[in-house]
């Protein structure tokens, strides 16, 4: 008789190797939850038996905002992670490799499933669902007055959980800088430098624009359905550049935690694990209650990346500029694209 598992959603996965389709779907759709630049979702899964494929959606990507599509490996490398925990509690070791075939540079990992004979992981499935991206300040529940240790006004979290996060990323090789006190301020201008030339930009704001849609879309960066004609244009048309770095500034200077990550090297692997690290930094940050914002500008602009590398020890490659903290009510979950617009048939 063969034996059997049987995964956290009640299918059977036979020892075999043999995994269900409708396991494999359950993965794709918790995979899907990861954050992408300017919501893209870049990417696609090719479903086999026992195995699924991580493609990169080039379509999608944002060639004036992430030239080299660091951003969208990044993102994807997300989408992994949350697969990846997925598998294990449904009962299954996922086994990743990166870039499994160098003539196929989309192909960015495949992952093999088998039943796995540990315990019960950790269900990591409440922080997938309940994980947010935020573009406003974080809550604070003091009375605003003075800054506090971390150099920022906003009420500190504990010691203990921001360096559980930061140690959070090592697993993956990647550094988690917690940047406070005189850097604090010194990335917050970095980030108002960035605001400012990419809005200067034409080619920059008009890409912006085009990924900003009404919810029903499923996709982009959503803005309500009845301004959204006139907030495309209105960011399309002009440079915003000066009003959006004055608040950018406070958004990171106020935050109570800032992290940049940070890599050794920078290729298209640490990439993908950065995108691992970076998701299950979020995923543990969402546990305890905390959010993150996005504010990657001195990352994105080539200027002023190297200026950034020198905020971080041994000059590693700065990779995301993220800030976390508590939000005062939970944010409507981001619109998402179809299953069906996500699985690619496998090739022959």
């Amino acid at each position: 008789m063969v034996g059997r598992t049987v995964g956290h959603a009640g299918f059977v996965v036979e020892r075999s190797g043999t995994v269900p389709v409708e396991v494999l779907e359950e993965l794709v759709a918790a995979a899907v939850l990861a954050p992408s630049s300017h919501n893209t979702q870049p990417w696609l899964f090719e479903l086999h038996d026992g195995e699924i494929d991580l493609h990169a959606d080039r379509i999608r990507a944002l060639p004036v905002n992430d030239p080299h599509d660091r951003e969208l490996t990044i993102s994807c490398g997300c989408a992994l992670r949350n697969l990846e925990l997925a598998a294990a509690e449904h009962g299954l070791a996922p086994t990743v490799s990166l870039l499994p075939d160098d003539g196929w540079p989309d192909l960015l990992a495949r992952v093999r499933l088998e039943p796995s004979p540990d315990g019960a992981p950790t269900d990591w499935s409440a922080a997938r669902t309940a994980r947010r991206t935020t573009r406003g300040p974080f809550d604070n529940g003091s009375d605003g007055n003075g800054a506090d240790d971390n150099g920022s006004g906003a009420d500190p979290v504990d010691d203990g959980i921001a360096g559980e996060l930061a140690a959070s990323a090592a697993a993956f090789g990647v550094t988690a800088h917690l940047v406070e006190g005189e850097e604090r301020e010194l990335l917050a201008d970095l980030v108002a430098e960035g605001d400012r030339a990419q809005f200067s930009d034409p080619h920059w704001r008009r890409e912006l624009a085009s990924w900003m849609h009404p919810r029903r879309h499923g996709e982009g960066l959503v803005v309500p359905e009845v301004v959204g004609l006139a907030t495309r244009a209105v960011v399309s048309a002009f440079d915003l550049g000066r009003s959006t770095a004055s608040k950018d500034h406070d958004l990171l200077a106020d935050a109570p935690v800032v992290v940049v990550l940070a890599t050794d090297v920078d290729d298209v692997p640490v990439w993908l694990d950065t995108g691992r690290a970076l998701q299950q930094m979020l995923l543990l940050a969402t546990s305890y209650g905390l959010q993150a914002g996005y504010l990657n500008q001195p990352c994105q602009v080539a200027s002023l990346r190297g200026r950034l590398q020198q905020l971080v020890p041994e000059r590693r490659f700065p990779q995301v500029v993220l800030r976390l903290g508590p939000l005062a009510e939970q944010l409507p979950a981001t619109p998402r694209r179809e299953l069906d617009d996500v699985i690619i048939t496998p090739t022959a």
